[in-house]
């Protein structure tokens, strides 16, 4: 399946999981801290903001890194480079595991 394809199914698939866990409670809140705007601006398009925190535990800055990428690179996220590595920065500065 071309990647392409893979991608709009997935973004698909992660928004249908993405309302429906809105509908169920309150909308997950990320903690505050600087670049939490480009992180809810990229990250909330395709997916539900909770996976951050459910990943957090396993993932250091490579761990982060490699996220952003494969959303990029493998799901065709639109985000641009600089906004990349501020979201790294922000999820090691936040969610980064200990």
């Amino acid at each position: 399946m071309p990647v392409s394809l893979k991608a709009l199914l997935m973004s698909g698939v992660l928004a249908a999981l993405s309302f429906e866990a809105k509908a169920d409670g309150p909308e997950f809140q990320l903690k505050q801290g600087a670049n939490l705007d480009v992180v809810e601006e990229n990250c909330a398009a395709c997916h539900s903001l909770d996976y951050i925190e459910m990943n957090s535990p396993f993932l250091d800055e490579k761990g982060w890194q490699a996220s952003v990428a494969k959303m990029v690179k493998a799901f065709g996220a639109p985000i641009e480079t600089a906004d990349q590595q501020k979201i790294v920065e922000y999820l090691l500065a936040n969610y980064g595991k200990k």
